[in-house]
């Protein structure tokens, strides 16, 4: 019922080639704005782009919307280059948003694997909604988990994030979490993207 991308269909996730634009001072995701807001892990979120423009977590369903044409919040006047890097993949985009997820051990990290409720109104015939990070700070040693089956590491798949680091997931499709042992904060910037021909483009351009 939605268009999905064809290079997403064998893992759920594709790994793009680390960021080599231009360079996102410190500033941009240290000086935001941020909310008390748990998802796997103890994280704080800074929104970038909500439902209504308004310095908030909640999904976009609350407002009777599909994750989709998020509005900037008041955080987005600080962080030019994370949106000129949202903007110009020429696609739809929801959510948008800095993770701040602080250390965790291992043990801790998979009991907080999850789905995400990506498509919840999405209208049929609409574009597939996935997510995507960009690793903000240097966590080489720190993972995304990601699995087909929650319960079975053998469908278990590891990504590395060094700073830099850019992948998609469909987190609709595959239980996620990241392991982060720390011992400082990690951040990343993550949006939601509607399936279609911009991002595809967007993908094929940083493969």
């Amino acid at each position: 019922m939605h268009p999905k991308l064809d290079v997403m269909q064998p893992k759920g996730f594709v790994v793009l080639r680390d960021y080599d634009g231009p360079a996102i001072p410190d500033t941009e995701f240290l000086g935001l704005d941020y909310m008390d807001w748990k998802s796997g892990g103890d994280t704080n979120f800074a929104p970038i782009a909500s439902a209504l423009g308004e310095m908030e977590c909640a999904g976009f369903w609350d407002h009777g919307k599909p994750d989709k044409d998020g509005i900037w919040t008041s955080n987005a006047a600080k962080c030019p280059t994370l949106v000129r890097y949202v903007e110009q993949a020429g696609t739809r985009f929801g959510r948008v948003r800095i993770i701040k997820l602080n250390p965790s051990d291992e043990a801790t990290a998979l009991r907080q694997l999850h789905l995400d409720d990506n498509n919840r109104l999405n209208p049929d015939g609409e574009g597939w909604v996935v997510r995507s990070w960009l690793e903000l700070t240097d966590n080489p040693d720190s993972y995304m988990i990601l699995r087909e089956d929650k319960d079975d590491p053998a469908t278990e798949s590891r990504v590395s994030l060094p700073r830099g680091r850019q992948v998609v997931i469909d987190t609709e499709r595959l239980w996620h979490v990241v392991w982060h042992p720390g011992p400082h904060p990690r951040y990343a910037l993550i949006t939601s993207w509607e399936s279609g021909p911009a991002l595809q483009r967007w993908m094929d351009e940083r493969l």
